[in-house]
């Protein structure tokens, strides 16, 4: 028999891993983990856009909230979708997503712009299959259900895992459920496969309850950006503040690498995580990452990912996604094909 999740793990992964989900969320909170602001010197304020475990938690955790010349207020979202909508409303200035709200976002012709990327691996993007699952390769997926957050990063590592494998989804029984559902069908044996991602990934494999049929790395582009407001970085200061911002991720992203335990540990508090899961995330995906340049390569498999939704009809017109970037913050950056960090050594 299949060991299910323990119940109390269940609900701060669905709120955690909301985040990476096509799905909007009307449930937003202004205030990090500070109570709502980072005290900083000056009068000017940067308004970021923030996710539970996220930017905040990084960079208090790095040391790098410390000498800000700039308060910076923090609103808190469910996902990356309604950041969006805030940074399109101009309630936001700043914020991080994954690789594939911004899509969502220019093909809803937001005001928005990305203005900064990292790369990491795409191991922690799965599709997942039970233990005692006979299938062992993609292409065995055919006439399968297969569970997938719509609009999701995993719905397009999905498609492209079938496209690999000479399939495409009216080939399987697209179930599309939403991470809570999706684990608790999993779990149940009502689908034969899930795609996702970590920490979910992580969950599972550390869990004993399912193994890794195909993963992302060579199809997902692992990529995850900053957006930003074109309102704040018409500001000469807020564009300033912008600036040091992203410099700051920077080196906290350089400390992740660098600390993985110590930076399990504060994830896993502030997300509900198990620390063994929050340990297994970071090495396999979440601590590779390395910051890179906004560049025609990234604008190119940003450019791909929408074409795809757009065939799919998901996205309601054809989008130009370098109308959507600002290459200001570009400077010494690698390239965006920069290859991930490893933890290979270290395990």
């Amino acid at each position: 028999m299949r060991r299910p999740l323990v119940p109390a793990l269940l609900a701060p992964l669905a709120l955690l891993l909301a985040a990476c989900s096509g799905a909007s969320s009307a449930s937003t909170s202004t205030g990090g983990g500070s109570g709502g602001g980072t005290d900083g010197n000056g009068s000017l304020t940067l308004n970021v856009g923030d996710q539970k475990g996220g930017s905040e938690a990084v960079l208090r955790a790095a040391g790098e909230l410390d000498d800000l010349k700039y308060k910076i207020r923090w609103s808190t979202f469910t996902s990356g979708p309604p950041l969006l909508e805030a940074v399109n409303a101009k309630a936001v200035d700043i914020g991080g997503v994954g690789n594939t709200p911004p899509v969502f976002a220019a093909g809803a012709d937001s005001k928005i712009k990305v203005v900064a990327a990292s790369h990491g691996t795409a191991k922690g993007d799965t599709v997942l299959v039970p233990n005692d699952s006979k299938l062992t390769t993609p292409a065995q997926l055919k006439g399968r259900s297969i569970a997938v957050a719509q609009g999701s990063s995993a719905h397009y590592n999905l498609v492209a895992t079938l496209r690999k494998a000479g399939l495409g989804l009216d080939d399987v029984e697209v179930k599309y459920l939403q991470p809570a559902d999706a684990l608790a069908a999993f779990t149940a044996g009502k689908v034969d496969a899930w795609a996702v991602w970590d920490p979910y990934t992580s969950q599972i494999l550390r869990g004993k309850q399912g193994r890794v049929l195909s993963d992302g790395d060579g199809l997902s582009n692992g990529l995850a950006f900053q957006v930003a407001s074109p309102t704040a970085l018409a500001d000469q200061k807020k564009s300033a503040a912008i600036k040091d911002y992203l410099g700051r991720l920077r080196r906290a992203q350089d400390w992740v690498y660098k600390h993985p335990e110590a930076w399990a540990k504060v994830w896993a508090k502030d997300t509900g995580l198990p620390y063994d899961v929050a340990l297994d995330a970071v090495k396999r995906t979440n601590g590779t990452r390395v910051t890179v340049a906004v560049d025609k390569g990234a604008i190119a498999s940003e450019q791909q990912i929408a074409d795809t939704f757009t065939k799919l009809k998901l996205i309601p017109r054809k989008v130009d996604f370098a109308d959507f970037v600002d290459t200001r913050f570009n400077g010494g950056l690698p390239a965006s094909t920069a290859a991930p960090r490893s933890y290979a050594k270290e395990s």
